[in-house]
């Protein structure tokens, strides 16, 4: 009976201590799967905008509502005699936005009212000729020689870049294979390898203006840069 205690005791203690090696060793494990560390990739391509928004808005006033809309009608003639000028054809313009405002029926003006009507009218240009637009923008002056009012919440051209699906798929493979080669050479840094991938995040995808400075706004560049950026974390193992 004594040998028999002796033993179980002896018995309880080895599969303690086995049990305590089996923990130990299934923590360390726990922990090195744990390990990884976080890369991002970055992918670049310039492009080039592939059509062009261009909205004349032009106003005119007067006391009488008929003068008022003769004028819109002469800057309007004008506006299209200037674009045939510089190449663009009326098939490449649409007529947008025609407002009218009486002043009197503004309850809360105040002072004195020089004009009772304003007019105001947008000729919207549209082509994929880029270099044209942006040519004949530069001339706009010449409308006001003309004697066009343009708004200046008309601004002008602005430049679109609409192929970008075309460039997805590459640039998703060059950005997942630069945060690849980060992750093996930080691995080759630290004396570890790459297990696999622990959770990977596309992010989204940016145009941006090809020079980037201050005030300079990607919509007003035909040149463009498109920029996307992964970040993929890597299990590492010893």
């Amino acid at each position: 009976m004594k040998n028999g205690s002796h033993l179980s005791a002896l018995l309880l203690a080895v599969g303690l201590a086995l049990a305590g090696w089996f923990v130990g060793h299934g923590f360390l494990g726990a922990r090195t799967v744990d390990r990884f560390v976080t890369v991002r990739g970055v992918s670049e391509r310039e492009a080039q905008a592939d059509i062009a928004f261009w909205p004349l808005q032009f106003v005119s006033t007067d006391d009488d509502l008929g003068r008022a809309q003769d004028k819109v009608e002469r800057s309007q003639l004008a506006i299209i005699t200037f674009l045939k000028k510089h190449g663009i054809d009326s098939t490449q313009t649409e007529l947008q936005r025609l407002e009218v405002t009486d002043v009197l029926a503004n309850p809360y003006r105040s002072g004195c009212t020089t004009s009772r009507f304003i007019i105001s009218q947008t000729l919207m240009v549209r082509s994929d000729n880029l270099q044209l637009i942006q040519a004949a923008s530069r001339k706009v002056g010449e409308l006001v020689d003309a004697g066009v009012v343009l708004s200046s919440g008309g601004g002008g051209p602005t430049f679109l870049f609409t192929r970008l699906n075309d460039l997805k798929p590459q640039m998703i493979a060059e950005a997942t294979a630069s945060a690849r080669k980060a992750a093996e050479q930080f691995a080759l840094d630290s004396h570890s390898r790459l297990v696999g991938i622990r959770r990977a995040y596309q992010g989204v995808f940016e145009i941006l203006p090809r020079d980037r400075a201050p005030g300079i706004m990607e919509n007003d560049q035909i040149s463009k840069t498109v920029r996307v950026v992964a970040t993929i974390d890597y299990y590492l193992r010893n």
